[in-house]
């Protein structure tokens, strides 16, 4: 069976389902809470006034979180390296959902 392409799906809504099926273990999902979360925080502290250089610890924060999540929690290959664009935007929406309670913590 060959791997499915971004190019496979059509919209971020058709890839959406499939971004959670690769989030399902809860503590993953918190994970990945956490680091969006993270992301946030030192985006708003910049624009607040921290020091431009904290944005240098994005990736690190975003990305460290997920990556735990993956490797160590679901055993399974961040979506990221696939679907990089979807992913970005699959974090955010999921991190939404987490907080309006259409997805369970």
């Amino acid at each position: 069976m060959s791997a499915i392409k971004q190019s496979d799906f059509q919209s971020f809504e058709e890839f959406y389902p499939y971004y959670l099926q690769e989030h399902g273990h809860p503590l993953c999902r918190r994970l990945h809470f956490a680091g969006t979360l993270g992301v946030i925080a030192i985006v708003l502290a910049v624009l607040l006034g921290a020091s431009a250089w904290w944005l240098l610890t994005l990736p690190l924060v975003g990305y460290g979180f997920a990556w735990v999540a993956h490797f160590f929690v679901e055993k399974n290959r961040p979506a990221t390296f696939t679907y990089p664009l979807y992913s970005l935007a699959g974090d955010f929406r999921m991190f939404k959902d987490m907080l309006t309670g259409r997805i369970d913590w």
